[in-house]
């Protein structure tokens, strides 16, 4: 038998703020919330469901007392489902994203930004249905 990957955790100072953050960003809801954590999922998780098959990870928020140091190691790539990279990054940012610069250079086709804490993620290449000219 194999595990199954079935949280993300980020460690942060305000898991409500953050999770309030990603949930507004990916459409997920709160699933589960106790003494300094927020749980977020786009579906109600079972253990019946995850042990019978792969399903998407939850993002579990958890405060800790020490500060963000560096460059994240791991982090999150968003594809717009319904509208352009441009538009998903103008949204983003009126939830409280910033852009930020982690030495990607100039001409990429992917847009690095930060979450209300600073943790990097990136805005990829736009999947909505293209229109035929």
């Amino acid at each position: 038998m194999t595990s199954r990957f079935t949280e993300l955790v980020v460690d942060c100072h305000d898991p409500e703020r953050l999770a309030a953050f990603w949930c507004a960003a990916l459409d997920f809801a709160v699933i589960d919330r106790g003494e300094g954590k927020v749980e977020i999922a786009s579906w109600e998780p079972t253990a019946e469901d995850v042990r019978a098959r792969q399903m998407p990870p939850t993002l579990l928020f958890l405060r800790v007392p020490e500060d963000r140091a560096g460059k994240n190691r791991l982090h999150l790539d968003l594809s717009p489902i319904d509208r352009s990279t441009a538009e998903e990054v103008a949204r983003l940012l009126a939830l409280g994203a910033t852009t930020t610069d982690v030495g990607q250079g100039p001409g990429r086709n992917w847009v690095v930004m930060a979450d209300p804490e600073g943790n990097e993620f990136c805005v990829l290449r736009t999947l909505a249905p293209q229109e035929e000219s």
